[in-house]
């Protein structure tokens, strides 16, 4: 009974995991601009492969199996973040302009405010 109910959360899981992974990958390919795919790739990717460590964690009845799983869920969520934003700032200082589209440049101002007159 427990291991039925395991099993079905982990296609849950997983079906969700990778509907995530869709998205990030459809963000990717629609999204205008280098910011807007990075924001996209990194928010749902990180989603996606969480949910699907999830579902392994939560299938595989092996503790080593489950740690190493939850281990992969905590490295995702702590450097996708990180290194999104990491890169979005090096392309943004290397004179990678967002979108037209684009309302606000936060960043373009706050270099302005800190240049050295």
């Amino acid at each position: 009974m427990i291991v039925d109910l395991a099993l079905y959360l982990g296609g849950v899981l997983l079906v969700f995991g990778a509907l995530f992974c869709l998205l990030a990958a459809v963000g990717v390919i629609r999204l205008p601009d280098l910011y807007t795919r990075m924001h996209a790739a990194s928010k749902a990717g990180a989603v996606g492969g969480g949910l699907i460590l999830l579902a392994v964690a939560v299938t595989c009845f092996d503790t080593g199996v489950f740690l190493r799983a939850i281990v992969g869920i905590l490295f995702l969520l702590l450097t996708t973040p990180i290194s999104a934003h990491l890169l979005a700032r090096a392309s943004y200082l290397t004179g990678y302009k967002p979108s037209e589209s684009t309302h606000r440049d936060d960043l373009k101002t706050r270099l302005e405010q800190n240049r050295p007159a």
